[in-house]
């Protein structure tokens, strides 16, 4: 029995358990969650997880991607991007390689983490096919699949498929055209291979194939986002709304089949269509895990997109999406690096953290930031800051002559002042 099933059976698993704890809901509030499919606990038959609830009246979520490139191949720097993701906070892990052995990448990762990992077979399938036979559009369709369930049995435990990029999908897309073009590897990949074949995607074609792989190895489906804008100018276009559509339509054939599934959102958003944006996905997918890639707010800040990001995602989360991908500082510039792992994911905690005062009206920590700050109390400080190493650091480089205070008022420290005279 999958979670879908022991959910509407009525079966409260350890995993609903769990996650209840954690989020301080009730055990039957996931249970009834994971049974209507608004909620997921993405698990692995293969490998104990750090269990993670991912959806409505939940936490928001921040996941961390990493992964080589074809020009950058070092395993031991991807492991290391794996542990500082953890290490910032992260709530799950996308191992997204497009370099060297997958299968041993892959392998390194997953040793090295304890959270849930996911994956894009898409990406490991192309490629291979682009080494083996000379081009991507050369990709044996049962390739695809077979990689599916090899990347599952390896713990891989959550997937990108990308399902909604069929011919209604490209039509919109050649009809409309594009500001920035198609930016997404997997849309790009599978978009090639139909229009070099003459064939229709076969994750969309072969959907129920699909499911009884990702059913038997227990995998949360993750509707991948191939038609997202990479240019403000591309945001909320036929494309993007005709592959919400169809997946749309598949995240419901899942859920009835047992499968437990998110959908991907679009990338590059101004901020007036986020709202927009979270009640479409939201109304016609019949409330599934939204899972926003960004998004980002602006396309002009190249070097600070984490920072563009945190904007977006903060909106995005308070509006009710229920899961965002960081950004790193590279973004658009190059493969980050492991320290820009760790900034990007501690930027994706601070705007989750943001838009959940507003959906989930979660204000305690900052309450007790506000009575640590009024007391002088600096080690409740710390104890409440989301990045508590970097607060102390900095403090701690620039002591000021009054312990109680800083070096921004020194001895004009408002607090004191007024503390002679109000008790607070």
């Amino acid at each position: 029995m999958g979670l879908i099933e022991d959910a509407r059976r009525g079966v409260i698993t350890e995993e609903m358990r769990t996650v209840a704890r954690v989020e301080g809901v009730t055990e039957d509030f996931v249970r009834r969650g994971v049974a209507e499919g608004h909620i997921v606990i993405p698990v692995s038959p293969y490998r104990k997880v750090k269990i993670c609830g991912i959806g409505e009246g939940l936490r928001t979520k921040v996941n961390a991607s990493i992964g080589t490139s074809s020009d950058i191949v070092d395993i031991d720097m991807e492991v290391e991007k794996a542990r500082q993701a953890e290490r910032a906070g992260a709530d799950t892990l996308m191992e997204l390689s497009t370099g060297g052995d997958f299968t041993e990448i892959r392998r390194r990762v997953i040793e090295a983490t304890s959270l849930s990992v996911g994956s894009v077979p898409l990406y490991q399938a192309f490629i291979e096919a682009a080494r083996k036979y000379g081009a991507v559009v050369n990709m044996e369709e049962d390739d695809l699949f077979r990689i599916t369930a090899e990347q599952a049995k390896a713990g891989t435990n959550f997937m990108a498929i990308h399902t909604g990029i069929n011919y209604e999908t490209m039509k919109r897309l050649q009809n409309q055209g594009r500001h920035g073009g198609l930016v997404s590897r997997g849309g790009a990949f599978m978009t090639a291979w139909m229009l070099h074949n003459e064939k229709e995607n076969p994750l969309y074609a072969e959907f129920d194939y699909l499911l009884e792989i990702l059913k038997e190895h227990e995998v949360t489906l993750s509707f991948g986002n191939g038609m997202r804008a990479g240019a403000i100018h591309d945001a909320t276009d036929r494309a993007q709304i005709q592959e919400l559509l169809i997946n749309a339509e598949l995240a419901d054939k899942a859920h009835a089949e047992g499968v437990q599934s998110i959908i991907e959102g679009p990338g590059h958003i101004p901020i007036d269509e986020i709202e927009a944006n979270v009640i479409i996905q939201k109304r016609v997918t019949n409330r599934k895990p939204f899972y926003m890639l960004g998004p980002l707010v602006t396309d002009v800040a190249p070097g600070y997109d984490d920072r563009v990001a945190a904007i977006g995602a903060a909106l995005s989360s308070s509006y009710g999406a229920d899961f965002i991908c960081y950004v790193t500082p590279a973004e658009h510039l190059a493969l980050p690096t492991p320290e820009e792992v760790y900034e990007g994911v501690i930027s994706a905690r601070i705007a989750a953290h943001v838009g959940d005062m507003v959906k989930l009206k979660k204000r305690d920590a900052d309450l007790e930031m506000g009575h640590a700050r009024r007391d002088l109390d600096w080690e409740r400080q710390f104890a409440v800051a989301i990045n508590p190493e970097r607060a102390r650091a900095i403090r701690q480089e620039r002591m000021p002559a009054d312990a109680d205070a800083c070096t921004m008022c020194g001895d004009y420290c408002a607090l004191k002042i007024v503390g002679r005279h109000f008790n607070f």
